[in-house]
Order: structure tokens, then C-alpha cells, then sequence
């Protein structure tokens, strides 16, 4: 979760993209929360691998891993050199089973994760998958091979950017090789890279299929995966707080409303996520995501992402604005 974010911003400019909140819960805690879900035996340790995010988000990352009984590490990715260059910092916990998974991206699943197999590829069926890397697979639902974005049609099966491995002392093994010869793409190391030559080395790869692959690349995408993930926990207790005050409002479930939030004179729903300490009054607000400590009076906004600590009057549209900002029309 080293990335930049650039396609999230202005949002990224002031916290991590995996650490924005999708119905209540940070993008990073919701994805670790998922796995755990489909292994068959706990998570003794979460390696997150990051750029340089502050002492207080690293905090925060160690506290997810804490709320599943696992060991937390925070490895830095000081340049961006590509997947398995950024997979290879965290080298130190890679032994014996191995989760591999990047923080833009959530699913869903219907299976439980079977750590007889030297590897799982967990894949999603997309309709265009030229603009993803794909897998082939043969008669036996082996992965016979890797290919990026193809321009001609050769599989629907994309990769969803999390993998298991049964030894992870071996895919360490292999990442090095890539670093040791210089064996770059585009001038990054790829994790298809080394996939490929531990193919050829005998590794057998299977594709983990998913319910539903919900990305968070986007603005528009980021309040589509929010909509999904209320819907899929909509009967969960504890979805709007005890705290907050809500007069003369209605509320369109499924909507998740934080701590010590007020709403006043307002509709909110369905889809809306609003974060703590937020007040709302004369407004309505549905499939959006709003953060913390924020102020929004006298709006009539759809398909939207505000972020902490602004302050938003009069206004109709669909909007993405950051922290820290004043916005009226």
C-alpha cells in the first residue's frame, strides 16, 4: 500500500488511500477483515508495506492487526520500483504460508481458502479484461499462463491483486532473483515476473474465484464499493451509533453514521456513510461518503466523497472535495 493514490486525489493528498473509510471501517482493515475470513486457520502476522504515511497512520495499521490477534509490521517502500520490489520489503515475515494482497481493492467470497495448493491466483471475471493482467488455465484449472493487458482476447479471468502461496520462503526466493538480475517491465519488478519462473519451476497455480470484486480506484468507484459493502452488511447491529442525534431526519437505510453525528431537518440515504462528529442540517444526501468533523447545511448532493474537516453550503451536484476545505455556492 505504498502507491501514491494519484486517481483518489484530492482525497490522498492528506491521508492514504487504503485509509479512507468505506462504510465506517478503513479500506485496509475491511480487505485484512475479508481474508481472515476465508482461511481456515488464524493470521499470526500483517506485514503492511507502505511509503512514508507518518507515526499516526502507522499506528493506525498496527491496531488493525491487533483486532485480528496478529503480530502488525510496517515495512517502507522508500522508491517505487514495482509490485514484487514493494512485496520483497516485508522479506523478513515471508515464511511458510503467505497472503499477498494489495489495498485498493475489496471482495467478496463464497469459498474457504485451501492451503493444500502450492498457490491461488484469486481472479474475477471481467467483461474487457485488456485493461487487466489475466490467467489462462488448462484442462486441470491449473494456471498455464500469465498475461497483461491483452490486446487480443485470450481469457475473461483477471487478476484481482491477492495471492496465496504455500511458501513463502520460496516466493521470497524468487523476488530476489528478479532484483539480483535486474529483470524489470516498464522499469519495475513485477510480481508476474516471478509467478512465471516459479510456474516454470514446477509451481502449480490455481485461480481462486470471487463472488465480487469491488475496487476503490476512483472517486465514483470508491462510492459505488461503499453502496455495495452497506448492502452486503445492512443487517449488522451497531450501523448507526448510539451517540448520534438525529431530529426531525429521515434516514433510507443502509446507511452507516458515525459517533457524536447530528442530523437536522435532513434526508440521508440509502448508501451514505458519514464519519464522526459530523453535522448535517437542512439537506439531502444519498450513495455518498462523508468523513469526519465536517459541516454540511442547505445541500442536495448524490454519487459524492468529502472529506475531514470541511465545511459545505448550498450546493446540488455530485462532489468530491478533500480535507480542509469551505465550498458554497
Amino acid at each position: 500500500m505504498a502507491g501514491r493514490g494519484k486517481r483518489m486525489r484530492p482525497h490522498t493528498l492528506t491521508i492514504p488511500k487504503p485509509l479512507l473509510p468505506i462504510a465506517g471501517k478503513p479500506i485496509v482493515q475491511r480487505l485484512v477483515e475479508d481474508i481472515a475470513s476465508v482461511c481456515q486457520e488464524e493470521i499470526e502476522e500483517i506485514g503492511f508495506i507502505i511509503g512514508d504515511f507518518g507515526k499516526e497512520v502507522e499506528e493506525h495499521l498496527l491496531k488493525v492487526a491487533e483486532g485480528l490477534n496478529a503480530k502488525g509490521h510496517i515495512f517502507h517502500q522508500e522508491e517505487a520500483l514495482g509490485t514484487a520490489h514493494a512485496i520483497l520489503c516485508a522479506q523478513e515475515i515471508m515464511e511458510g504460508k503467505t497472503i499477498v494482497a494489495f489495498a485498493d481493492t475489496l471482495f467478496r467470497a463464497d469459498f474457504k481458502l485451501d492451503d493444500s495448493k502450492d498457490g491461488i491466483i484469486w481472479v474475477q471475471k471481467v467483461e474487457d479484461p485488456s485493461a487487466f493482467g489475466v490467467v489462462q488455465v488448462d484442462e486441470q484449472n491449473h494456471i498455464k499462463e500469465f498475461i497483461e493487458k491483452p490486446k487480443t482476447f485470450i481469457s475473461d479471468l483477471a487478476i484481482i491483486g491477492i495471492y496465496y502461496f504455500k511458501d513463502g520462503a520460496y516466493l521470497k526466493e524468487h523476488l530476489q532473483y528478479l532484483i539480483d538480475n535486474d529483470i524489470m517491465d516498464k522499469g519495475e519488478y513485477q510480481i508476474t515476473d516471478a509467478l512465471e519462473r516459479m510456474k516454470e519451476a514446477g509451481t502449480q497455480f490455481v485461480p481462486g474465484e470471487v463472488v465480487e470484486w469491488l475496487d476503490c480506484g476512483n472517486k465514483n468507484a470508491t462510492v459505488n464499493t461503499n453502496q455495495r459493502v452497506l448492502e452486503h452488511i445492512k443487517e449488522e447491529k451497531g450501523l448507526v451509533a448510539e451517540s448520534a442525534e438525529i431530529n426531525n431526519a429521515l434516514i433510507v437505510p443502509p446507511c452507516f453514521i458515525g459517533e457524536n453525528v447530528k442530523i437536522e431537518n435532513a434526508v440521508v440515504g440509502p448508501h451514505v456513510s458519514i464519519g464522526n462528529d459530523t453535522h448535517i442540517l437542512r439537506s439531502v444526501i444519498s450513495n455518498s461518503i462523508i468523513q469526519e468533523n465536517t459541516h454540511i447545511s442547505g445541500v442536495n448532493i448524490d454519487n459524492s466523497m468529502v472529506g475531514n474537516h470541511t465545511n459545505l453550503k448550498e450546493d446540488t451536484q455530485s462532489l468530491s472535495i478533500g480535507d480542509y476545505n469551505e465550498w458554497s455556492n
